[in-house]
């Protein structure tokens, strides 16, 4: 009976269509979602344990080591993480490793436990396309199917680990190729994530919750006027490119910090190993643990943390830019997890920096650079944009979408994520990123630069 309704084809019947994909779709859902909250259970009993127990992060490089050979030894090609998923979707091949979900768990939760700065979407976006292909072998679907069964799972992983399924489905639609959407999977998608999310909320996991103070009980006329106020457009235009310069740095660190390791160390597993190492000098030199981990939750009373960001004095001038240091060399030296609620605190802090120095709204632009920076460096403004409403409210929408694509822009042709498609570039005029993907643009961009300083050396 299953079989009858998910061979059928996508036109001949709506009903009998929205039937299949709820039938593909639900039991994937559900267990994404029950291994999510699994998982942040896991993790913030893994946060708060090292909390207690601060000597934990001395025995970082070690559990570097560890989570090596954990995917050297169960599933090499795990290692490449959400660009396994992008690559799958694009071009499918050997599929995804049923053992990517439970390895990518448990690999995160070690880097938490021992105070890796990581973040967990791409536990969850993993989890969720591990399970889908687990999913779409039983059913043996086409390839066709598979992938928009993937984008299922990845829209449930991202719905469930945030509790934003709407942007969970917009995004697993607009991340695998910048400036096209996979508009046929919105239904799945949709399903997908508003399941996931509900299974999470079934079993009893709440999710953080931020607020936004601009006004103390704003009306629709003074929201309209708000939005008329053309210098606090301009300020926000102004915090947007620097949350897009902010997403250009991260991404381009990031990847620059994994070839750079990868030339130097010829033994691989040296690379966590002196990735841990890194952090722990770091964290001394810093002198407080403020920029390990998530960053959500305080270690200790006037910790920075992304909730403090929304208060005034609640960030460091700098605490944008250690944050991006310590989890581009987490992420970079081999550590798991992702790299997207470290990018809220980049950009809750830069946003909190700036409404002091531009005299604006502090909660309003650690709001604004929350999504805004997480829209540059995955290249997702329209699903960020949606964040902004499903986290802080309807009330500053325009706001949020001006951020999110001011700042989107402004990152340029580079991304956190290699294997994502560039179908056309953000700029009229760089016809050259046409039809290939992030890491591919990177690397011209990176050739362009090296003929550019031979020529002058040589000048």
């Amino acid at each position: 009976m299953i079989k009858k309704y998910i061979s059928i084809s996508d036109h001949p019947s709506y009903p009998r269509y929205l039937l299949k994909w709820i039938i593909l779709t639900t039991p994937v859902a559900l267990v994404v979602g029950g291994l999510v909250a699994f998982f942040l259970w896991l993790l913030n009993s893994a946060i708060f344990f090292r909390f207690s127990h601060p000597y934990l992060i001395y025995f970082l490089p070690l559990a570097g080591i560890g989570i090596h050979f954990i995917y050297q030894f169960f599933s090499k090609s795990s290692e490449k993480g959400n660009n396994l998923i992008l690559e799958e979707i694009h071009q499918p091949g050997i599929g995804i490793p049923a053992r990517m979900g439970p390895l990518v768990l448990f690999s995160t939760v070690i880097t938490h436990l021992f105070g890796g700065s990581a973040g967990r979407e791409g536990t969850a976006v993993q989890i969720g396309g591990s399970i889908a292909q687990v999913f779409a072998n039983w059913f043996k679907l086409d390839q066709k199917d598979i992938k928009i069964l993937l984008l299922a799972g990845l829209a449930a992983g991202f719905g469930a680990v945030f509790g934003t399924p709407l942007t969970g489905a917009i995004f697993a639609i607009e991340v695998i190729t910048v400036g096209k959407f996979a508009y046929k999977a919105i239904i799945p998608c949709l399903l997908a994530s508003f399941i996931g999310d509900l299974t999470v909320k079934f079993l009893g996991l709440n999710h953080p919750e931020y607020h936004i103070d601009l006004f103390s009980s704003p009306d629709f006329l003074t929201t309209i006027l708000a939005q008329l106020d053309l210098l606090l457009l301009l300020k926000i235009i102004l915090a947007a490119i620097a949350f897009g310069l902010a997403s250009f740095l991260f991404s381009e660190l990031a990847h620059l910090i994994k070839k750079v390791f990868n030339f130097i160390f010829k033994i691989q597993w040296l690379i966590p190993f002196t990735g841990g190492i890194i952090i722990i000098l770091l964290m001394i030199l810093v002198g407080k643990p403020d920029y390990l981990s998530l960053g959500v939750n305080a270690e200790y009373p006037g910790a920075i943390t992304i909730s403090s960001a929304f208060s005034k004095g609640g960030a460091d001038t700098l605490s944008w830019l250690w944050k991006t240091i310590f989890t581009t060399i987490t992420i970079g030296t081999g550590f798991k997890g992702g790299e997207v609620t470290p990018l809220f605190y980049i950009g809750a802090t830069l946003g909190n920096v700036l409404a002091d120095f531009l005299n604006a709204p502090v909660s309003l632009f650690a709001a604004l650079g929350f999504i805004a920076v997480f829209a540059g460096a995955t290249n997702t403004p329209l699903a960020c944009t949606i964040m902004g409403g499903e986290l802080f409210g309807g009330t500053y929408i325009v706001f949020f979408a001006i951020a999110c694509f001011v700042a989107y822009f402004c990152s340029g042709n580079s991304g956190i994520y290699g294997a994502q498609k560039i179908e056309k570039s953000k700029f009229w005029f760089n016809h050259k990123t046409h039809k290939i993907n992030i890491e591919e643009a990177q690397k011209r961009r990176q050739n362009y630069f090296i003929e550019k300083l031979r020529k002058y050396s040589r000048a």
